[in-house]
């Protein structure tokens, strides 16, 4: 196969799966927007006087994401 019709495969299994992000599915895209909120909180509390808070919320981050690979992660272990 050639890279053209490696993309339309993904774009067309996208498309049946109703992906949010072309390749990902809803469950990762939804710990990855959370980590992203996350991080935007995070520094948004900080430049604005809360630093200690923005610290705290910003070591929600790699949590989210952990629990993410956790929690999707494939069993394919050989």
């Amino acid at each position: 196969m050639n890279a053209r019709s490696d993309r339309v495969h993904v774009e067309a299994r996208a498309i049946r799966r109703k992906d949010v992000i072309p390749g990902v599915s809803r469950p990762k895209a939804l710990f990855i927007l959370a980590a992203g909120l996350s991080f935007a909180m995070s520094v948004s509390l900080f430049f604005t006087g809360s630093q200690e808070q923005g610290i705290f919320v910003g070591i929600w981050v790699p949590s989210i994401l952990s629990a993410g690979t956790l929690l999707l992660g494939s069993n394919d272990h050989e």
